[in-house]
């Protein structure tokens, strides 16, 4: 894993996730012809949302969704996973927290979990069980959180690093 991170953490890598992250965010999955908004975006959903939102989509749309699930919607966290934990790895304070680097694989997983949810879903329409939409929304949940977690340790990190760039400026402007 460490030697995986240190990778990750090398420019060219980070410029390639990063840019790989916004373009499947902001103009891919927008762009799919599925007919309303993904489950996988909200803050979690009750049965009667899922069913309504599965309903909207029509049979084309949850074709689609199901495909995006299963190659696009794969491919995503893998991308936000290197390019988090490269910068998580870059960044770490000391030699000691390289493990920090390690933190968003749990998101990464939580996602990967969550498409077979909602592909399952997807492709049971219209006979998907009210225990089903709660397992699919709490992995829905749990990959928001751990996102956001991983996204806060990022932007933490990186006001640590200014901070010290900034007084090690400091100390040799004085010297």
């Amino acid at each position: 894993m460490r030697q995986y991170v240190e990778s990750a953490s090398r420019t060219p890598v980070l410029s390639a996730t990063l840019v790989v992250t916004l373009v499947l965010l902001v103009v891919v999955f927008p762009a799919l012809p599925i007919g309303g908004e993904m489950l996988d975006v909200k803050a979690g959903y009750t049965y009667a949302e899922a069913v309504a939102a599965m309903e909207s989509y029509g049979e084309r749309g949850r074709q689609v969704y199901a495909w995006s699930s299963l190659t696009l919607d794969a491919l995503l966290p893998f991308v936000y996973v290197s390019f988090l934990s490269g910068f998580i790895y870059r960044l770490r304070p000391t030699e000691r927290l390289w493990s920090l680097a390690c933190l968003p694989l749990a998101a990464g997983v939580l996602d990967l979990c969550e498409n077979v949810q909602v592909v399952l879903m997807l492709t049971r329409y219209p006979d998907v069980s009210a225990g089903q939409v709660a397992v699919a929304s709490w992995f829905t949940l749990s990959k928001g959180y751990a996102v956001s977690a991983c996204l806060l340790l990022a932007i933490a990190l990186a006001a640590v690093a200014a901070v010290r760039r900034v007084r090690h400026g400091l100390r040799d402007r004085a010297a």
